[in-house]
């Protein structure tokens, strides 16, 4: 039997099984909307750094999301992670992954690329560990401005995304992932979580369905 078609019998097992379990309910979308852009920086588009996988077409695919956001009056939030100059904030995260302490607040590799460079009045959140809400304001943030649902984009799918996605739904936003524009730098993990966090936590949906979607709710 061919990869291709093993994998889909393994998926559609595996959703047979979520599914039997209650697993997968439609979450339902509700305006006003945000967007949060994760951790979108040079280091990760650099797969010689942070990048690789299919972290280049995230960051093409975000862009017209972005103008799109732009366009709809959404409110619009980034994540940088930005530890001390002399690593005195370094945590367990540096730990596991010492390399992530060279991201600095004017290091270069810590720039948010120029495709996605913010505009005054979107939000820019410093992070030291996965989740963009973990010890930050970003929560109170969306609260005060009416945010419902909270369009995911950004990197990586396994890690900082899926962290966010499960604190924006703990904090009582509902997280909609836009699986093309989500990367991560092995496939393999970017799958695999679309496909759990489409299960317990959040919708996922691709670009253009998602704006679809979330139009018929904005009454566009």
């Amino acid at each position: 039997m061919a990869r291709s078609s093993r994998m889909h019998n393994v998926r559609s097992n595996d959703v047979k099984t979520y599914s039997r379990q209650g697993f997968g309910a439609k979450l339902g979308l509700k305006a006003p909307v945000g967007l949060l852009i994760v951790d979108l920086v040079k280091g990760f588009a650099d797969p010689g750094v942070f990048g690789g996988g299919n972290i280049p077409q995230a960051i093409a695919n975000t862009t017209v999301l972005l103008a799109e956001a732009r366009k709809r009056g959404w409110v619009v939030a980034y994540t940088r992670i930005v530890y001390a100059d002399d690593g005195a904030d370094g945590n367990v995260f540096s730990l596991k992954v010492p390399s992530l302490l060279a991201l600095t607040e004017n290091a270069d590799m810590s720039a948010i690329v120029p495709e996605l460079a913010p505009r005054k009045g979107e939000l820019v959140v410093r992070k030291t560990v996965p989740s963009a809400f973990f010890g930050t304001t970003l929560a109170a943030s969306l609260a005060q401005r009416g945010v419902q649902t909270l369009v995911m984009a950004g990197v990586v799918t396994s890690g900082c995304v899926r962290a966010s996605v499960v604190d924006a739904m703990q904090f009582g936003f509902r997280p909609l992932v836009v699986s093309d524009c989500v990367g991560d730098r092995a496939i393999g993990p970017h799958d695999a979580n679309l496909f759990d966090m489409e299960q317990k936590y959040a919708t996922v949906m691709k670009r253009d369905e998602a704006l679809d979607s979330l139009a018929e709710i904005e009454g566009i």
